[in-house]
Order: structure tokens, then sequence, then C-alpha cells
């Protein structure tokens, strides 16, 4: 990562703390602290902080998941969604503890035990909503964690996940007309609708308005689908103006098929060639219903996109060698960004790691494109070892197979990895301990 790009993830961290920081001093110096006079107004003094910084995270979470061009450059979209999972327990430990401090504060103001206080809130306009709103934001971040995720098929958990905006605007009303922390005229009125306005507009013009139109603009279709190995199809897309989306091999789109049976599921799926001005090609392996369905799309299919996204590309680069090892499905980005990027032969090492002989998908495409650059080209296959570093085939790990002997200027190299979310732990894992330096390792998880 560059020191601009640095600075800037810096920035952003630093942006959301402020934005806390800045709510809860404005409440303060609104005169806040004379509450704390009484142990009723201590008690709801800290559930009102308590409700600021949980609601500010929320909308922080909102942004990180707008897939704003700024962020996505800055520290890529995985990053910006793993920092979005990591708020979402924090913000919801806050705004319960927010509910709870004002009830207990309540109900020692009014002599009344706090479930009695809850049923007086109850009656009180716009409050229910704001229960409503507790409630679905519970039933986001629970089906969010990952034992619970699992479980779930992904077209089903992303509509609970649309609930968090929902959650969001219900908390709203209660916010603007129950108290007095958000007085007509004030500015701390002022600043949470623009933080709102902020959250909601990022997710408005990124989520739909940008891609509605640029979907329009390239008049995308299939072209044609192609079986490469059992559960694994190319998708063949022709379009108008590509070069205009930017796009570099690595990155991925969000793809939506119209077809009846497709239209209603997103797909993010990289790149797997190097896309031209008016093609560009995917390859899919089936992991469930959504994908199952792909294989079977006739040429002429519509189809609209979100992106591009990601940092897999050439231009994170900040060492002179390259080192690339990808597992399964995770070739198609690798192979994508081989045939962009400029390399001086020798330059880069290349690990195709596949459980089984048979995962070998687009494999003699990307030794073709690797002999024609000078790039060396190894390939690991069998199941994970037991002992000894997990990414690994067992045999080779029994022969003292290290990152450091296949790379043997790994200290001088950038490390992209892809592949599935347990192997990509276990060989970025095996990668820190070297003493790589974070910023040299480059990610790209098929997860959601």
């Amino acid at each position: 990562m560059s020191a601009r790009r640095r600075f800037l993830a810096d920035a952003m961290v630093g942006g959301i703390w402020v934005s806390a920081a800045l709510a809860v001093a404005m409440y303060l110096a609104s005169g806040a602290s004379a509450m704390s006079a009484s142990p009723s107004g201590l008690v709801t003094g800290l559930g009102i902080v308590a409700g600021l910084i949980g609601t500010d995270l929320v909308l922080v979470m909102l942004v990180l998941a707008a897939r704003i061009p700024l962020v996505d450059r800055t520290v890529g979209h995985d990053r910006a969604i793993a920092l979005h999972r990591t708020l979402g327990k924090p913000a919801l430990c806050l705004l319960l503890g927010h509910g709870v401090l004002l009830l207990v504060g309540y109900a020692i103001g009014s002599g009344v035990d706090p479930v009695a206080e809850a049923v007086q809130l109850w009656s009180v306009a716009d409050m229910p909503l704001a229960f409503l709103g507790i409630g679905l934001l519970l039933i986001v971040v629970v089906t969010s964690l990952v034992a619970v995720r699992r479980r779930f098929s992904y077209e089903l958990w992303h509509v609970i996940h649309l609930l968090s905006y929902a959650a969001v605007l219900v908390a709203v009303p209660h916010q603007l007309s129950v108290g007095g922390v958000f007085a007509a005229n004030s500015a701390e009125r002022a600043y949470w609708i623009t933080l709102y306005g902020v959250a909601f507009g990022a997710i408005g013009i990124y989520r739909f308005i940008e891609p509605a139109v640029s979907s329009l603009r390239h008049s995308l279709r299939v072209e044609s689908v192609d079986g490469i190995a059992p559960g694994v199809v190319s998708i063949h897309l022709h379009g108008h103006d590509l070069e205009s989306l930017g796009a570099a091999g690595g990155q991925y789109f969000v793809w939506r098929f119209w077809t009846g049976a497709t239209w209603w599921h997103s797909h993010p799926v990289s790149l797997s060639a190097a896309p031209t001005a008016v093609s560009a090609r995917i390859t899919v392996r089936d992991l469930g219903a959504g994908t199952s369905r792909l294989g079977t799309i006739a040429a002429g299919t519509r189809v609209s996109l979100e992106g591009p996204y990601g940092r897999f590309t050439e231009a994170a680069r900040t060492a002179p060698s390259l080192a690339i090892v990808v597992a399964g499905i995770g070739i198609t980005p690798a192979r994508a960004l081989v045939e962009q990027a400029r390399l001086a032969p020798g330059e880069a090492t290349i690990v195709l790691r596949g459980s089984q002989a048979t995962d070998n998908y687009l494999w003699e495409e990307l030794r073709v494109i690797a002999e024609a650059k000078g790039a060396l080209v190894y390939s690991m296959v069998g199941t994970r070892a037991t002992n000894g570093p997990a990414w690994m085939p067992q045999r080779d790990a029994d022969r003292g197979v290290t990152l450091s002997s296949i790379f043997p200027r790994l200290g001088e190299s950038d490390l992209y990895l892809c592949g599935p979310p347990a192997w990509l732990d276990a060989i970025e894992a095996d990668a820190r301990s070297t003493g790589m330096p974070a910023h040299r390792i480059h990610t790209e998880r098929f997860d959601w």
C-alpha cells in the first residue's frame, strides 16, 4: 500500500472515531452535564451517549457497505466489509444499552419499575418504531454471525440483511420527536440529518443509481456460455464502450442476469480474462442454487453490473517481484491479473492449488500466458496437510516445502492470494509468520 493510501486508510479509521466523539461532544456542550446531578439523570445521560455512539456506528456501517469508489480504491471492498462486520456487534450492544439505560433512568425518575416504564414508553408517539428498529437490527446482526450466516442461502441472507436499512429509517422519527437532544434548529439536529443524508445518499447513488445508469449505457448481454469442467462454466459477455468502466485484471463486478430464474439474485464474480472495449468473461463454479442456474443462461440475456471493485490488481504492487498462490476457482482474478500485468522475464512466480486433479480450472490458459511473459508456474494437488502448513498438500509439507522455498525472493515480493476463506486464512497466517509486511499481502476472498 502506498504512503498516500495508508494515509487515506488511517484517515478513514480516524474519521469514524472523530464522528462518534463529535456527536458526544455536541451533546455534552448542549448542557447535558447538568443531568448528572441526580441518579436518574446520570443513567439517562449514559443511555443517550450510548445511543449516539451506536447510531453513529450504524451509519458508518452503511457508508462502508455503499461501495463508494474512494473507499474501494483506498482499502478494498473486502476490507471495508470486514470493518463493517466488526462494527456490527458493538453498535448493537450500544443501542441495546441505550434502551436499557433509558428505561432504568426513566424508571428511577418516575419511581416505577423498568417493565412498567417500558409499557408507558410504548404509548409515546414514535417509540414503537424505535423498538421495531432495535428488533430489526438484532435480526440483522445475529444472522450475520459466521456460524449463523452459513445456515442460510446467500439469497435469503441478503434479503434479511436489507432490513438494516429499514432498522435505521424507522428509528429516525423517535430521535427527532422524543426528548430535546435533537431540538429543532439546533446544531445537533443539523449534524445528524447531514450524517443520515451522507449514508443514505451514498447507498442510493453507488448501489442503485450509478449501477443502473452504467448498465444501460454499456448494454451488456450474454454472448455464450461454455462448460469448462463439471459444475464450472465461463460466461462470455458483449457490450459497448466497456473500457470506460476502468476495469483491471483481478477486479470483480456484481452481476445480475435478467432471466426469470436469475433476475432476483446478484453475483459478485471476478473477471477471468482481461476485459476489452467490447467483451468480458467471467468463470463461475456451481456453489449452490444461485450459481447453478447461471450455466443455463441463454445467449442474448441482458446483464446489469455494479463495479468494478477490488484491489487485486497490478496497481496494488509495491515490490519488484510478484508471487501468486491461488486455490480452486480462485484462479479467475489471478489469470486476468497476469494477462494484463507488465512483467519482465522471471519477475513472477505462480502456484496453482487444487484438492484433486480435476480442480485445474483455467490452469492451461494461465500456463500459456505465464510462459509468454517468462513467469514460472508450479502446481500443488492433494488434500490439505494436517501436519505442517495447512494450505498445501501433506506430501509437500512432509518434503519441507515452505513459502520461502517456493518464492526465494519472498522478502522483496508482493504476495497475491485467492481461494476459499479457510485456505486463505491458513496461507495468509503462514505469510505473516515469515515476517512479510501486511501491505504486501493482497487477498481476494470468495466469501459473503
